[in-house]
């Protein structure tokens, strides 16, 4: 049986921290001023939060933000996989537990320092070895030299520009609109600095067929959803 919760559930805070590159913060402090600025948003009290739904590569234990911000008990709590690959996961398995019954409140949260400490788009080059999962995932990819988000993504962009005929243009037009979006957003790193098609495809190439302007940022910073 198909159970549709859609129109059911609902976000009703939001919080985010600034978006910088050196936050100048632990990823803890991040994620608690993140969810504390939500669960205001909101109109709740950290005693009511009963849930909670992060990435499996926060490295921020559920624990230690409800111990930090005064959430009472936790009825649920889950993990997504693949982080930003996984995109909404986390609001949907958020939204599964509020409407099953399992939780009341969920609060979705991430927090990263992902350029003042680690700098995932500078490469995968260390590892322990061995034939974990993610080791023998590396192992048709790192050999080849293909180290970075952005050369494993290119890709797959290159074989759907010859599957379907798509152009480095029609990407841009993407990358165009999720700007125009973000540049709302007062603590965007580039707040009311949208881009144009021409400064896409003027942008120097990282991986072809990826332009600088394809490719997301590295910064620091936590947001959540109640």
């Amino acid at each position: 049986m198909t159970m549709s919760f859609a129109g059911k559930t609902a976000v009703v805070g939001i919080g985010a921290t600034e978006f910088s590159k050196d936050s100048g913060r632990s990823t803890l402090r991040l994620a608690i001023e993140c969810c504390d600025a939500a669960i205001r948003d909101a109109g709740l009290s950290p005693d009511q939060i009963d849930g909670m739904v992060s990435f499996t590569v926060d490295v921020n234990d559920e624990i230690d933000v409800a111990r930090n911000l005064g959430i009472k008990e936790l009825r649920h709590f889950s993990r997504i996989h693949h982080s930003g690959g996984a995109a909404c996961g986390t609001i949907h398995q958020a939204a599964m537990a509020v409407h099953s019954g399992a939780c009341n409140y969920a609060l979705v949260y991430r927090a990263f320092n992902e350029r003042s400490e680690t700098r995932f788009g500078a490469g995968v080059t260390g590892g322990s070895g061995g034939a974990s999962p993610v080791m023998v995932e590396f192992g048709w990819s790192l050999p080849f030299g293909m180290l970075t988000p952005a050369s494993w993504v290119a890709m797959f962009a290159t074989r759907y520009m010859h599957q379907y005929g798509v152009t480095s243009e029609d990407f841009g037009r993407i990358s165009v609109a999720d700007r125009k979006h973000a540049a709302t957003n007062p603590k965007a790193f580039f707040y009311q600095r949208p881009i144009t098609l021409e400064e896409h495809q003027a942008s120097r190439w990282v991986v072809k067929p990826l332009h600088l302007l394809d490719c997301c940022q590295e910064s620091d910073g936590g947001r959540r959803w109640s």
